[in-house]
């Protein structure tokens, strides 16, 4: 297969990714027992499959294009995305340990290892970042009421970090499980792609 062959069928393949990844999104739902606008989805499925496959540029790409996407048809009467650029660092901060980890050890045990570490570190740097940047960003851009420290302490560990934690579990097992049906095809891609 030629470079440009090469290019375009990327193309392609991220760009349906990014859309599968789009309405897997809108079709979220609140955990039990968490705040209702802590909402579970399964997008970063496809991410996650764009960053195995052809990298981590690509799993950013269909994360960046998932929640542009999102903020266009869905968030823009709030004016400020936060919402998305919430879900892109959570996105991120997960994927990239999953694609690095998996490009050194390219197995299914790599690929465990990675989705553990994405899960811990998505868990860990979402509340620090939501503690110190998003929380104040939504009081502070969507009129939002002001939280006391103790306030945004207790929502973090109460909601956001078992959350996150549960998001990543979740998408561990349904990945892994999807990953070892498309195994076949993902290597056959990558014999394509070295040819």
């Amino acid at each position: 297969m030629n470079k440009n062959s090469q290019k375009i069928r990327q193309t392609v393949t991220v760009s349906v990714l990014s859309t599968i990844a789009y309405l897997l999104m809108m079709l979220n739902f609140p955990l039990p027992g968490l705040p209702p606008f802590l909402k579970i989805d399964f997008s970063e499925v496809p991410v996650l499959l764009a960053a195995i496959v052809f990298g981590p540029v690509a799993g950013i790409t269909v994360e960046a294009i998932k929640n542009i996407l999102h903020y266009i048809i869905e968030g823009a009467m709030t004016g400020v995305p936060i919402d998305q650029a919430a879900n892109f660092l959570a996105g991120l901060l997960f994927i990239l340990p999953v694609s690095f980890l998996y490009k050194k050890i390219r197995s299914t045990k790599g690929l465990t290892i990675g989705l553990v570490v994405g899960t811990i570190t998505m868990t860990v740097l979402m509340s620090i970042l939501n503690y110190f940047i998003i929380l104040p960003a939504y009081t502070f851009f969507l009129n939002s009421p002001a939280m006391s420290s103790a306030e945004a302490k207790g929502l973090i560990v109460a909601g956001i970090m078992p959350f996150n934690l549960i998001k990543g579990i979740v998408v561990t097992l349904l990945f892994i499980f999807l990953f070892s049906r498309l195994k076949p095809w993902v290597r056959n891609y990558e014999k394509t792609m070295a040819a």
